[in-house]
């Protein structure tokens, strides 16, 4: 539930400051919001005169027989209600068109925070609730915003329209009418409160469904391994039903709203003509008037039914905002630093490192090393050891270490992380490939001649990968599912070359591999990589056997440094971890 910890701390703000925030994004696209404004008096003033076209054609041309005249009316009603729709629909037009631009730019936006949040946000996200706020919950505030709150303001005028020309045209029968008003307003307020928590109540548990959803089709395979299928069903039911409910709950209390509506709109016409007619009969009221009136009550009544049902798309928009703008204010990103990109970046020095992940205990206890351009230095030890996070550390991907690390004499957390990044390559253990091109997963977009592409597979013994998928034009499937663990590392191996940072981190890089593929990754290390500074994190001892410097890890600490012979000579820790992968492998 960490990702209701973001949310909930967003304590219900009101909806006039939810929709505030949203108001810098429609200022972009302010031209179809002004257009749509200008229009909507005039919609509105058309709709008003329509009643009262019909009480002129009743009580001054129709009651004395004038046909000429009432022909004259009718032409000049069908006039309004032609020019009417016309204006109405380049209302709502430019409304949709701007209202989408905004949802737009406020999706990026949403995109643009999430992805440059800290790694250990991630660590706290189901990606499945991050993916809801993304994708569903805009797409409930663009509803709104096309087809709800901003609408509102044409239903506004329209009422205000039809209320002051019912009392230009006779006030003790609009005060007739308003009787059922405090009715209304009661129904419509607790109603909007009702549906506003239920569909609080929709959100949560539609995010925590596709949350659900996510982690079990990414752990499918361990899913089916154990048999867990029947307990997963039964568990996505189990969330399924409580978004049902909630969702039963609330289509009941929005058809209930638009039904009182109605009938409220019935009653108040059945009122008139009880009231009007007798006025009729003593001659105090016209039969036009009287007309016009019942039309004046279907034109009020309308706006405010349609109303019930944008308080349901209100209420789903304000909630989703929640959630939205309960994201975008984690501020949970990487600190950007002052200092600027040292000219030289080969050389890397870490005095007495700690490190610990959030509140939990110490990873890091006091750790030193140094890199120089051109060595290739290892760290190993067993598992928990610390390697890994000191790629982290070093890549800046998280923070909040003590001690010293600098690169090039520049303290590390004084940089910017994308600095660091384009400093610092990494070849990591577990490949992240995505679907497109081969050419797309080795220059991540970026524009790189092929000549230049061809050569960092060459150098990074990947061709045989790359012709068997076609060549550069060639296809990855989701999740490189037609590539096998080793060359998905050798394409990996590849872009990071095309990267071309003066440091790689190698983290595990042959971990997982078969001896050919491990033997041309160590082949192109060796080869290419004898000019840079290259950390390997290492796994299988008989990679870095050649390594400039090891250091032994131990909980967090070095144990040891030296050189293969010399840690050999030693008899000490990294002697033993040696012996044991010897007699494991034969």
């Amino acid at each position: 539930m960490a990702d209701e910890s973001v949310s909930e701390e967003y304590v219900h703000p009101s909806d006039w400051s939810l929709f505030r925030r949203v108001a810098p994004y429609m200022l972009r696209h302010a031209i179809y919001f002004a257009v749509a404004i200008i229009l909507a008096p005039v919609s509105a003033s058309l709709a008003v005169a329509q009643p009262y076209l019909i009480k002129v054609a009743l009580d001054d041309y129709i009651a004395v027989g004038d046909l000429a005249g009432t022909r004259n009316i009718a032409l000049m009603f069908l006039g309004a209600v032609l020019l009417s729709w016309v204006t109405e629909a380049i209302y709502l037009y430019v409304l949709s068109v701007g209202s989408m631009r905004t949802i737009t730019d406020l999706r990026v936006a949403v995109y643009r925070h999430t992805i440059r949040l800290s790694t250990s946000f991630f660590d706290k996200q189901p990606k499945g609730r991050l993916l809801t706020r993304v994708t569903s919950d805009i797409e409930a505030l663009g509803e709104t915003l096309t087809a709800g709150a901003v609408t509102i303001v044409l239903d506004v005028l329209n009422v205000t329209g039809v209320l002051v020309a019912m009392l230009l045209l006779n006030a003790e029968l609009t005060l007739v009418m308003l009787l059922m008003t405090p009715v209304i307003v009661l129904v419509v307020e607790v109603l909007r409160r009702i549906l506003r928590k239920l569909y609080l109540e929709i959100r949560t548990a539609l995010t925590e469904l596709n949350a659900f959803t996510a982690e079990r089709i990414n752990g499918l395979e361990i899913v089916q391994l154990y048999g867990d299928e029947a307990r997963s069903s039964g568990m996505y039911r189990s969330r399924l039903v409580r978004y049902r409910d909630a969702t039963i709950r609330t289509n009941v209390y929005d058809a209930a709203l638009y039904a009182i509506i109605d009938g409220l709109s019935s009653i108040t016409i059945a009122l008139m003509l009880w009231y009007g007619s007798g006025g009729v009969a003593e001659g105090v009221f016209t039969a036009g008037l009287l007309a016009a009136f019942i039309e004046y009550i279907r034109r009020l009544y309308r706006p405010i039914q349609e109303f019930s049902a944008k308080v349901a798309v209100f209420q789903r928009a304000t909630t989703a905002m929640q959630k939205i703008f309960g994201l975008m204010d984690v501020d949970e990103r990487i600190s950007a630093g002052e200092e600027a990109a040292p000219a030289e970046v080969g050389r890397i020095q870490a005095r007495d490192l700690k490190f610990a992940y959030g509140d939990g205990p110490e990873i890091l206890k006091g750790i030193s090393f140094d890199l120089a351009p051109g060595e290739v230095v290892a760290l190993v030890g067993r598992t928990g050891s610390g390697k890994t996070t000191i790629g982290r550390v070093l890549t800046r991907t998280y923070q909040g270490y003590s001690g010293s690390v600098t690169v090039g004499g520049v303290e590390l957390n004084r940089l910017d992380p994308r600095d660091v990044r384009g400093m610092i390559g990494t070849v990591l253990q577990d490949v992240q490939l995505f679907p497109g091109t081969v050419r797309f997963n080795l220059t991540m977009g970026r524009q790189i001649a092929d000549s230049v592409v061809e050569e960092a597979i060459r150098l990074a013994n990947a061709e045989e990968v790359v012709a068997r998928l076609g060549g550069l034009d060639g296809t990855v499937v989701h999740r490189g599912g037609n590539v096998s663990v080793g060359e998905s590392q050798l394409l990996s191996f590849a872009r990071t070359l095309l990267y071309d940072a003066p440091v790689v981190i190698m983290d595990e890089a042959t971990a997982n591999v078969d001896t050919l593929t491990e033997a041309k990754i160590q082949a192109a290390t060796e080869a290419l990589l004898s000019r840079k500074t290259v950390l390997v994190i290492a796994h299988r001892l008989s990679t870095i056997v050649g390594a400039d410097r090891i250091y032994v890890l131990d909980s967090g600490q070095v144990l040891e440094s030296g050189t293969h012979q010399q840690l050999i000579d030693r008899g000490g820790a990294y002697a033993a971890l040696f012996a044991q992968q010897f007699a494991e492998q034969h």
